[in-house]
């Protein structure tokens, strides 16, 4: 797969601009002001109709308006011209779907639209998954998993809005305006729905484990919340008091161990940043391994948040699928030409 164009309008701090990239490497380059980040948050978006850092889908829109759009043209067996449309949902006072999806001009389901392009992302923030919160590392998971496996998007999609409606009862039956009788309907569609998520992370997983690099001797540990109906009976009481669902796999979690460490608590910058590594190349290898098709490469402004070591196992990645780089540095432009990468520069 092959990214050819995008065009963004009315996105973050882009009014209307579109940006070509090279088949092999592209490098933007530019402050840290600039919109870098910008561009490959757009490019994520329309790999997994999510953003990777905003909180709230309207964030991605301009500020001062209702309405952003993404398009990009994409090559693999054919050409395929893929659109997302952001609102604010509401335009001119009327109501309207917070996102839109188009392939070929043509509206789509997510389920749908998600997985006709496939990338993965390496950003300085990936670092924390081995020391942030459990939330990170699921939607990690679900990050890759979406846009290699159908079955999995379908699932996803079901599992967290049948979480929603489940909540939303427990608030009612906490407050006497509910009966328990009425959650079994939510109950079962989670267990279903559930269960396959937690089997789909659980294969990811030990795909990850079974990767053979260089550099590996990591290894992930699934800390899964198995949903059933006894553990949800288990829970009963304590639901209803919190007005939350509380096992099932929104409360899963993996540590990322070397010797059987866990390198969140004990291991150096280092060794979390070279673990970090390992995953996105196993990342690029499930994903091109489940789809037949290498995934685009995304880096954002990585390379000062690594050492020389690991700079180079970067480098020699760069040439085994199309790589979209970030960097406010000249110190990279440097690092292009002495290693002889060949890439198209984008200077914002």
């Amino acid at each position: 797969m092959v990214l050819t164009i995008l065009t963004l309008r009315q996105f973050r701090n882009y009014e209307k601009k579109t940006f070509e990239f090279s088949p092999d490497v592209t490098l933007i380059f530019g402050a840290n002001t600039a919109g870098k980040t910008n561009i490959l948050e757009a490019i994520y978006a329309l790999a997994t109709g999510k953003s990777f850092r905003a909180d709230k889908d309207m964030e991605m829109i301009r500020w001062g308006h209702e309405v952003s759009s993404v398009k990009c043209q994409v090559s693999s067996e054919e050409d395929k011209h893929l659109e997302l449309m952001i609102t604010s949902g509401e335009i001119q006072g009327r109501k309207i779907p917070v996102k839109k999806y188009m392939v070929n001009g043509v509206s789509k389901r997510q389920i749908d639209f998600v997985g006709h392009a496939r990338v993965v992302l390496f950003w300085p923030e990936h670092l924390e998954l081995v020391t942030d919160s459990p939330s990170l590392r699921r939607k990690y998971l679900d990050s890759v998993l979406v846009q290699a496996d159908r079955e999995y998007r379908r699932n996803l999609i079901s599992y967290e809005r049948g979480l929603r409606q489940r909540n939303r009862l427990l608030d009612l039956i906490n407050e006497g305006k509910a009966h328990r009788h009425q959650l079994q309907f939510w109950d079962q569609l989670l267990i279903r729905a559930g269960g396959c998520i937690t089997d789909k992370r659980a294969e990811y997983i030990e795909f990850i484990n079974n990767f053979q690099f260089s550099i590996s001797n990591f290894q992930l540990t699934y800390d899964k919340s198995v949903i059933s109906e006894s553990r949800l009976e288990q829970y009963k009481d304590e639901e209803v008091a919190a007005k939350a669902t509380l096992v099932g796999p929104h409360r899963d979690d993996f540590l990322i161990t070397k010797n059987d460490l866990d390198l969140g608590k004990y291991g150096s910058r280092g060794e979390q940043r070279l673990a970090i590594l390992w995953l996105k190349l196993a990342e690029l290898t499930f994903i091109e391994t489940r789809t037949g098709e290498r995934p685009l490469l995304i880096l954002d402004d990585i390379f000062s948040e690594l050492d020389v070591e690991h700079r180079a196992l970067i480098l020699d990645l760069m040439g085994k699928q199309q790589t979209i780089v970030s960097s406010a540095e000249e110190e990279v432009v440097d690092l292009f030409h002495k290693h002889e990468i060949k890439a198209v520069t984008i200077r914002l």
